[in-house]
């Protein structure tokens, strides 16, 4: 005889419920609405709408500082902090309107519950950012609730969602492009030659000079692609693809050939998402065959040269240059292909769900006695989804790097990192990982390593945290491949992007 657990025998009731045809109550359920949620639709999406009312009142607290150039970094905070409470609003928003149409593509890739979670956990961690920015100042204390009581219900609403995977049937063995991107996209990313909808040349041949010139003048909230060539050159500019910008794809002429180039730096009061060269924040934005620098040296602290916060988003065959903080992955679902990122310490730091595939790696020299990471990862809650994965890379340093290189440093409580089947020169450090303030969240990071090989990945004197995992079994890491960890057959076949879905490698 087999016993069960009250909870087990619930949750079965609960679903059997749901899902029997003789269950004809209607009264009581809702046919129209999706069976992922541990409460009703109309509690969430109730909850969501007080949300979006909070962050309203805290919009209007920010809005009534007279923000001016005597004090650039209060003004560069609050700034920010609205820019994330748009981010945050329009993510609410879009979670709302799948749970009332939960058929619906416009905002969704098919799998409802992976959209939920990715877009509430961007909610979570842009109230963080915005406070963080706030430290120092006498404006934090008068948001501080408003925001605090935000994070308590978005906490709430993410523990609501059921996770589901509809694609672990395709996770191993497949090598299609991840279904998340459009069939008409397909040609954009493997096509030798596509048509620009905007051209930008500094030497004048093209619509515009500017980048940004481009942008502004590109359509908000489009359901179609929309197409920028950016033809060889250097391009000394900041750029931001605010929100309303989306399915924006741009290609230059090869990442040493068009280059996006900037160095605002954290040193001279810039705060972290300003210092970004290229900042991306519209869904669904593509880049192939382009650069993204950060000149600023490694003494300047934070500069990053590209920021995403792109829900969706594809870079491939880009270059992201910089020192300290080069790729900010700020949130929500990103893939990496063939890109060339180099910096020293938190190369790529962020909490984004992203896939990194057959990606060069490179560490820099740095200051003098500063180790380099590649990856300080920033997951705060358990109930997240997101981390970062890298999958058939090549992790190395620079021929004149003396200082030593680690995988990663956990940033928040929960960061998550997993390496696989990549190439780790001899310039990691034989202990792998390195601490974050001692032993700081040890006990709940989750590091893991999977088949990597070359003379950085013996994994003899690794460190002894219990969060660090060697693995060997594929069912433990077949979850933070392409197919499952962003849910890529879902969206990348469209935009044409070639990558591998699950634990299998195809040259293409």
């Amino acid at each position: 005889m087999v016993l069960y657990s009250t909870k087990t025998m619930f949750t079965f009731i609960f679903f059997f419920l749901i899902l029997s045809p003789h269950f004809t109550d209607s009264a009581s359920i809702d046919f129209n609405a999706p069976v992922l949620l541990k409460t009703s639709p109309n509690q969430f999406i109730n909850s969501a709408k007080q949300v979006i009312t909070n962050l309203q009142q805290v919009t209007t607290i920010l809005s009534r500082f007279n923000v001016n150039a005597a004090h650039p970094r209060v003004s560069n905070a609050i700034s920010d902090c609205l820019d994330l409470i748009d981010l945050s609003t329009q993510n609410l928003h879009w979670s709302i309107s799948a749970i009332q149409n939960p058929n619906g593509k416009d905002n969704s890739t098919g799998n409802l519950s992976a959209d939920l979670r990715t877009w509430l956990s961007a909610v979570l961690v842009n109230q963080d950012t915005c406070i963080e920015g706030l430290q120092g100042t006498n404006v934090k204390g008068l948001v501080y609730t408003d925001f605090d009581r935000v994070k308590s219900v978005v906490k709430n609403l993410l523990d609501e969602v059921i996770p589901v995977n509809d694609h672990l049937t395709t996770a191993i063995g497949s090598d299609r492009f991840p279904s998340w991107i459009k069939d008409n996209d397909v040609h954009l990313l493997r096509a030798k030659k596509v048509k620009a909808d905007a051209v930008v040349a500094a030497d004048g041949s093209g619509n515009y000079r500017r980048v940004m010139d481009a942008i502004s003048a590109a359509p908000e909230n489009s359901k179609k692609r929309y197409v920028i060539r950016v033809k060889k050159g250097v391009y000394i500019e900041n750029v931001v693809i605010d929100e309303k910008k989306w399915n924006i794809m741009m290609f230059g002429d090869g990442m040493d050939a068009t280059v996006i180039s900037g160095n605002r730096n954290n040193v001279d009061a810039y705060m972290i998402p300003k210092t970004a060269t290229f900042a991306v924040k519209g869904r669904g934005f593509i880049a192939r065959d382009i650069s993204f620098r950060n000149t600023a040296g490694p003494d300047k602290h934070v500069a990053v040269a590209l920021l995403s916060s792109s829900d969706l988003s594809v870079f491939y065959r880009c270059g992201i240059y910089g020192y300290q903080a080069s790729l900010y992955a700020q949130v929500m679902r990103q893939f990496y292909r063939e890109c060339k990122i180099t910096g020293t310490l938190d190369i790529i730091f962020g909490d984004a769900t992203a896939v990194f595939q057959k990606c060069q790696i490179l560490a820099r020299q740095g200051l003098e006695d500063q180790e380099n990471t590649i990856t300080a990862q920033g997951r705060r809650y358990p109930r997240q989804p997101t981390g970062f994965s890298f999958q058939f890379c090549n992790i190395s340093a620079e021929t004149n790097v003396i200082n030593p290189t680690f995988l990663g440093r956990p940033q928040q409580k929960y960061s998550r990192t997993i390496f696989m089947q990549s190439y780790l020169s001899d310039a990691i450090h034989p202990e792998g990982w390195l601490p974050w303030m001692g032993i700081l969240h040890r006990d709940t990071l989750y590091y893991g390593e999977y088949k990597n090989y070359g003379p950085g990945s013996v994994v003899t004197n690794r460190v002894k945290w219990p969060g660090y995992h060697v693995l060997n079994d594929p069912k433990d890491v077949i979850k933070y491949t392409v197919a499952q960890f962003i849910d890529g057959d879902s969206w990348l076949p469209a935009t044409g992007v070639p990558y591998d879905s699950g634990l299998t490698v195809k040259n293409i």
